[in-house]
């Protein structure tokens, strides 16, 4: 078994009272906006991942338990998004877009000098490992994402899954600073940032109630002007699209 296996395996062995009451509670929530519980399973991982910065074996056991599934059937989904993690987050998850179009303007480059900058011993921090005690205030996890869907912006950052664009090395280096002295630096676009188990809870549904804090909490800009550019230059150039066949749809028979 690898190193990196064993520390997977041992951070997996938490005690399932973590998950108390009200945990309980919002899973029962989220079980009730489906007509089958099984379909719960997504925003349920989210849900213990909000509890302890990742999904151990102890949250695979709780929603299998939730939702009458087994832990094998769990696993299974919980190892194949790369949103679930297996090794407990730091305040903060920052990932940075290689692919293609970012890695050509510069993710790449920007992912190797996070990893410098945040590394210790002379060893550069490497995909889903922490600076800083995993969850305490100031930690960061840092990882390379595939594609964060952001062409026009690129390279793109995300804390949290919140966009920051238009990066650059420096710039990175001051973000990622400013997150590891306790600030909560205004993302390009979207909400307000919040630490990941924060954003995690949020992706489970679960925002606050009063109308007010909760307009706090999602609103900010989410279109950039580079986004809209096409659709601007054909307003202004009166270029419109044919329109588009609507046929009927067939007759579904019932079941």
């Amino acid at each position: 078994m690898s190193a990196e296996a064993v520390e997977v395996t041992a951070e997996s062995t938490a005690d399932g009272a973590v998950f108390g009451a009200d945990t309980v509670q919002k899973a029962e929530a989220i079980v009730a906006r489906y007509p089958q519980s099984r379909s719960a399973l997504l925003p349920m991982l989210h849900l213990v991942q909000s509890v302890e910065g990742k999904v151990s074996q102890a949250g695979i056991e709780f929603c299998a338990a939730q939702l009458d599934l087994t832990a094998a059937e769990v696993s299974a989904v919980a190892t194949f998004y790369t949103m679930y993690k297996r090794k407990t987050c730091g305040e903060h998850l920052v990932s940075v877009c290689t692919n293609t179009l970012c890695a050509v303007l510069g993710g790449d480059e920007i992912y190797k000098t996070l990893g410098e900058h945040l590394g210790s011993d002379g060893k550069r921090l490497g995909h889903n490992e922490t600076a800083g005690e995993p969850g305490a205030p100031g930690s960061i996890t840092l990882e390379h994402a595939e594609c964060l869907a952001a062409c026009d912006l690129g390279p793109v950052i995300q804390v949290n899954y919140e966009f920051f664009d238009n990066q650059t090395p420096e710039s990175a280096v001051t973000l990622v600073n400013a997150l590891r002295a306790g600030e909560k630096p205004q993302p390009t676009r979207g909400a307000p940032l919040r630490d990941f188990r924060t954003a995690e809870l949020e992706l489970a549904g679960f925002f606050p109630e009063d109308d007010a804090d909760y307009r706090a909490t999602v609103d900010g800009p989410s279109a950039a002007v580079e986004t809209l550019r096409g659709a601007k230059l054909a307003e202004d150039s009166g270029w419109t699209a044919p329109a588009m066949p609507n046929p009927p749809l067939p007759e579904v028979p019932a079941k």
